[in-house]
This record gives C-alpha cells, structure tokens and sequence, in this order.
C-alpha cells in the first residue's frame, strides 16, 4: 500500500470524503484545495466579518451597544426624570414651562427614537446572526481539515507499522 502524498482534487474527495467532486459542498471544496495545497485554512473569523461591514453595519452594532447598555437605560431615566421635574416644578412656577404635564412633547420625542432605535437594533441583530454563520462555517472548515489531516497521519503511521512488521518478518 503506497501512499501518494500529492493527488489531485477528485482522488481527494473520493478518498477521504467519499464523494464525487461535484457532490462537494463549497466549504468542502476549500478544504481539500487547502488540504492539497497543504496551506492553512485557520482565519479569525470576526475579522472576516468586520472586513465585509459596512460603514451603516458598524453604526448599527454601536447604536445598539449603546443602546442596549445600563448606563443608557440609567442616564435615560435621568433625564426623563429630569425633563419632568424641569417641566412639571421649576419652570411651571414662572409659567414658562414648555412641555407641561402630560408631556406632549416627549412622548412623541420617545416615539420617535423608538422608531428609530429598533429597526437599527434589528439590523444588529441580524448582523450578529450573520456573524454566527460565517463562524459556524469556518469551524466546520477547521474541523474537516484537522480530520482529514488526522487521517492522513493514519495512513502515514499504518504505512510505517506494515514497513516495521515487513522488516521483522524479513521481507
């Protein structure tokens, strides 16, 4: 049993994944070219995905960190407080209130960045989904060549064990 160590693309997809080439998955495909290649298929995979976002995606991620954080939701409950105490006690007494009781105005302020706020959320979300499936598909590159090189090491340690069991026998 001879093991050849460079073949070609089909022999590789027949040999270690038992499949015809074109049955081959693209991810698959990109394994076995890396495997014939023998170049590393490792690659941070938040980087791909920053590398393709856009300036609106990178926006959208800050936006709903921002938020999506205590402080935002602590720092917005102050100034709510704060425009209603403004509005209700200091400026109510010289009659120069500006947004007095029920508060009018910030109601359709909040409405407007909820309005706002969730869709770029959603957008984020949806990139964070994004972002799982491009990680998910390079673990799965990442695990297919390390079985493939685990089998070729098996193929390399049985040619080894049969070559030392030919020479006790002397053949």
């Amino acid at each position: 049993m001879a093991l050849r160590l460079h073949l070609t693309l089909p022999e590789l997809a027949l040999r270690y994944l038992h499949k015809e080439p074109h049955h081959l998955d693209p991810e698959e495909r990109k394994v076995l070219e890396s495997f014939k290649e023998r170049a590393p298929i490792s690659r941070d995979a938040a980087d791909i995905e920053e590398a393709e976002a856009s300036f609106g995606d990178r926006l959208a991620d800050r936006v709903a960190a921002v938020g999506g954080s205590w402080g935002f939701i602590i720092s917005f409950g102050v100034i709510l407080f704060g425009w209603m105490l403004l509005n209700s006690d200091i400026l109510s007494h010289w009659n120069r209130a500006f947004d007095p009781y029920p508060y009018i105005f910030l109601n359709l302020m909040l409405s407007m960045l909820a309005a706002i706020q969730a869709p770029v959320i959603m957008m984020s979300q949806n990139r964070q989904g994004d972002r799982d499936r491009v990680a998910a598909s390079h673990d799965y590159e990442v695990n297919l060549r390390a079985e493939l090189e685990i089998m070729r090491l098996h193929e390399k340690v049985d040619m080894l064990l049969a070559r030392l069991e030919k020479q006790e026998m002397g053949i």
